[in-house]
């Protein structure tokens, strides 16, 4: 499902740069460009320019103990005299005769950088103007005492009319989602100034006139799927050009390995979207993109489906203003026939990421319950039989000739709590866990709800998902 009212919150709450944030930025950018112009830093200044994602308007709200950057360009006139490296370890030496910024100073090959304190941090560039020819601005780097021919503003114009041509921005926000995904991730290398042409090429004449990007979720599967397409073609690391100065490779920011990893990734997380976008299922459908974008995406609804689940089977029995009677009492009664509709699909039960083998194997789960963990069994345990808080299961998978699983097969738990006291808690889980000991997990009985336990049988050898069992229902009063 497109589940585009979902994206636009997701974008706005936890993927944007929030608007305090960019205040601030805004505020200590202008700040530097009175303390440069007011300094006695030799080249005449000309302009300054924003650079880079703040130009491009895709920087995105940075991971909790990060720091966001932002690249400003100062635009001066050249300096008689003056080789590259005296550009910006001369506005350096101005920075750091300041008691203000000396202590937030760092310098690197083409910038100085102002740090606040962990929150933010901002590059500032010298570009030197038609030093040797006209309309040629050059950038300084000072490791290798090089001018480096630069053209941000044109590349900026190529992307803003990129971004038009999907219309609504969707360039602009698939490139943050993108590159949130990257960043909460973290198992693939793509700079954001590389990552921001990849996706702007897949943008194709055309694509505004026949309305191919009508909402953030098909904009983001088709570019994605466009990306994937031009990768599979490529197995050996392409040459990416800036789009505006073919003499700039953005693609040497990757070596062999970095580059084979990024398109493997692609093309794994291009499936998940195509899934997510095609399941039917809004629950499944959540979980899906979940997967992709973590825990925040869809976190109310998610909240609020999980713990209302009592009142939805109550609604699903009983005619409005009836007396309110919780999951629990309900399936005490009814048994396996209290269970709302989507019960077993809830949005925060996490979807499983492993392929599935040719043939599935059967997996059956029993139950035992113990007094504590390392207690002996006391008896055998039915699903949704009810139980009282406190106690422990000891959940084992076997075949369905109820033999042992080999060693050559590991089984990992699917764990989800449901309804209002686990949602108290904090404790709604949904995710997988590992064994206590081959194909065997214990679990503490500890919250009112009828709660549900899945044991997935993944194949050593290939990481194939082998069988999975039905879902075995803990009812705790």
């Amino acid at each position: 499902m497109k589940l585009i009212s979902l994206f636009d919150d997701f974008l706005t709450d936890t993927v944007n740069l929030n608007k305090d944030r960019f205040n601030k930025l805004e505020s200590s950018i202008d700040t530097l460009k009175q303390f440069i112009q007011n300094s006695d830093w030799e080249p005449t200044v000309i302009e300054f320019s924003a650079q880079g994602s703040w130009a491009h308007k895709t920087i995105i709200k940075p991971l909790p103990e990060c720091p966001f950057d932002a690249d400003l360009l100062v635009y001066i006139d050249p300096v008689d005299g003056w080789e590259p490296k005296d550009y910006v370890n001369r506005l350096h030496n101005v920075f750091a005769a300041s008691g203000v910024y000396r202590e937030k100073l760092r310098r690197f090959s083409h910038c100085v950088t102002i740090e606040y304190a962990g929150e933010r941090k901002i590059d500032i560039a010298p570009c030197i103007k038609e030093r040797m020819y006209v309309d040629i601005y050059e950038v300084c780097n000072r490791i290798s005492n090089e001018f480096e021919e630069s053209n941000p503003k044109d590349y900026t114009d190529w992307l803003h009319e990129k971004n038009r041509e999907t219309t609504k921005n969707n360039l602009v926000k698939v490139t943050r989602l993108v590159k949130y995904m990257r960043d909460i991730k973290g198992n693939f290398t793509c700079p954001s100034f590389l990552l921001t042409t990849l996706l702007g090429l897949q943008v194709r004449d055309g694509d505004l006139l026949n309305e191919t990007f009508s909402d953030v979720p098909a904009a983001l599967k088709i570019l994605m799927g466009r990306l994937d397409d031009w990768l599979q073609l490529n197995p050996t690391k392409p040459i990416v050009k800036n789009p505006v100065l073919f003499t700039e490779v953005q693609s040497n920011a990757w070596d062999d390995v970095k580059y084979d990893n990024f398109r493997n990734k692609i093309s794994k997380y291009r499936n998940w979207i195509d899934e997510a976008y095609s399941e039917d299922d809004r629950g499944k459908s959540i979980s899906a993109w979940r997967l992709l974008f973590g825990e925040d995406f869809a976190r109310t609804e998610v909240v609020e489906k999980a713990s209302l689940i009592s009142r939805a089977a109550n609604e699903s029995f009983a005619p409005s203003g009836s007396i309110f009677i919780d999951l629990v009492d309900r399936v005490k009664t009814l048994g396996r026939a209290a269970l709302p509709s989507g019960f077993n699909s809830l949005p925060h039960m996490q979807k499983p990421q492993w392929r599935l083998a040719g043939s599935q194997l059967s997996v059956r789960v029993r139950a035992f319950l113990r007094t504590n963990k390392d207690s002996p069994r006391l008896w055998e345990v039915a699903s949704l039989t009810a139980l009282s808080p406190g106690k422990w299961l000891e959940f084992c998978a076997f075949t369905g000739n109820g033999l042992p699983f080999p060693r050559d097969y590991r089984v990992m738990w699917r764990v989800t709590n449901t309804d209002a006291v686990a949602t108290r808690n904090n404790a709604l889980r949904g995710d997988f866990y590992h064994s206590d000991i081959h194909a065997v997990r214990t679990e503490q009985l500890s919250y009112r709800g009828v709660h549900m336990i899945e044991a997935f049988l993944v194949r050593k050898s290939d990481e194939v998902l082998a069988g999975k069992s039905e879902v075995f229902y803990v009812t705790i009063e």
